[in-house]
C-alpha cells in the first residue's frame, strides 16, 4: 500500500513538472528596437531565453544592433559584463523586418513609441497573425491596455509589462491588467517577470500607473526650476542626489529616458486627467524641437559622449 501511494505521489509529480514545461516560455518577439525594444531583449537574452526582433525596415534594424552592441561594450568596458556573456546574448537574438516571423511566438511584446493609434494597428494586426493561444504585452507606461485590446480577439491575454529604462539594470516591472485580463494571462506573466529577474508589481489600469505618474511631476518641476533660473542642471541633480539620495538626478534621469518620450508622458496624463502639474515645461517641448533628446541624441540637459556626461 505505501509502495502503491509512494508511485501516485511520483505520478502527479510528473504531472506537474509537465504542467509547468509547457506553461514555460522559452521564445518570446519583441516589436520594436528602439531603446526599450533594445533593453527588453538583452534582459531576456540573458535570462536565456531566444528572441526575435521586428523593426520596419533594416536601417532601423542596423542602427538597433549597432546601438545595443555598443552600450554592452560599454558594460564590459566598467567590467559589468563579460565578452562571452555578451556573446551568449547576441547568439540569442533574431532580427526581422517581417511581422509575420511572429507567428508561432506564444509571447509578443510590444516596444514602440507611446501613440495610441500605433499601437491598436499593431494589435490588430498581431491578432491576425499570431496563434490563437498567444499572449501579448504592450510595454505602455501611460496609455489604456483596455482600449488597445477591444481591437483584438483575445482580450483575456491582453497584459501590460511596464518596464522602466535602463530595462537591464531596474529591478521592477510594473503588472497591468486590462478589463478583460483573464487570471491565468496575469499569473503567467508574473511568473515569466520573476524568471527574468524582475520583481512584478500589480498595478490597476489607470494613466501612468505607478511609477509614471510619481516622477513626471518631479522631472517636469527639475525643468521648471531650471528654466527659473534658480540653480543650474549640475546644481538641480547635485541637490537632488544628495538630498533625497537618488542615484541619478531627474534632469539627467529625464535624458536617460529619452526627452521625447518624458513629453510623450506629460502630454498624455495631462490629456487624460488634466491636472496642471502634468502640463510639459516649455523648456522641455524647446529642447525635443531641436531634437535634444538626450542620451540617444548626444544632447539634452546635458551634453553626451556615449553613456557619459561630456566635460
Amino acid at each position: 500500500m505505501a509502495e502503491q501511494k509512494l508511485r501516485l505521489e511520483d505520478l502527479l509529480k510528473g504531472v506537474e513538472l509537465t504542467e509547468e514545461k509547457e506553461d514555460r516560455i522559452d521564445s518570446v518577439a519583441i516589436i520594436g528596437a528602439g531603446v526599450m525594444g533594445q533593453g527588453i531583449a538583452q534582459t531576456l537574452a540573458a535570462s536565456g531565453l531566444d528572441v526575435l526582433i521586428v523593426e520596419k525596415n533594416d536601417e532601423l534594424l542596423e542602427q538597433a544592433k549597432a546601438r545595443l552592441s555598443d552600450s554592452m561594450d560599454r558594460e564590459i568596458a566598467r567590467w559589468a559584463m563579460t565578452k562571452s556573456e555578451k556573446k551568449s546574448i547576441i547568439g540569442r537574438l533574431k532580427w526581422t523586418k517581417d511581422i509575420h516571423d511572429i507567428k508561432d511566438y506564444r509571447l509578443v511584446i510590444e516596444a514602440v513609441d507611446e501613440d495610441l493609434h500605433l499601437k491598436r494597428m499593431i494589435f490588430k494586426q498581431l491578432d491576425e497573425i499570431a496563434n490563437k493561444d498567444a499572449i501579448f504585452i504592450s510595454n505602455t507606461s501611460t496609455l489604456s491596455l483596455t482600449k488597445i485590446a477591444e481591437v483584438t480577439g483575445r482580450a483575456d491575454k491582453i497584459i501590460g509589462l511596464h518596464f522602466l529604462n535602463p530595462v537591464p539594470k531596474v529591478p521592477v516591472v510594473e503588472v497591468v491588467r486590462a478589463v478583460e485580463t483573464s487570471d491565468e494571462t496575469s499569473k503567467l506573466i508574473k511568473t515569466f517577470a520573476t524568471r527574468i529577474g524582475k520583481t512584478p508589481v500589480e498595478v490597476y489600469e489607470y494613466p501612468g500607473f505607478v511609477t509614471t505618474r510619481a516622477i513626471v511631476p518631479l522631472l517636469n518641476e527639475a525643468m521648471h526650476i531650471l528654466m527659473e533660473g534658480i540653480a543650474t542642471a549640475e546644481g538641480i541633480d547635485t541637490a537632488m542626489k544628495l538630498g533625497y539620495n537618488f542615484p541619478m538626478g531627474p534632469l539627467e534621469m529625464a535624458d536617460s529616458m529619452g526627452l521625447d518620450e518624458v513629453l510623450a508622458w506629460m502630454e498624455s496624463l495631462w490629456q487624460s486627467l488634466g491636472e496642471p502639474r502634468y502640463r510639459a515645461c516649455p523648456l522641455l517641448r524647446k529642447l525635443v524641437r531641436e531634437k535634444k533628446l538626450g542620451k540617444k541624441t548626444g544632447e539634452g540637459f546635458y551634453k553626451y559622449n556615449g553613456d557619459k556626461k561630456a566635460q
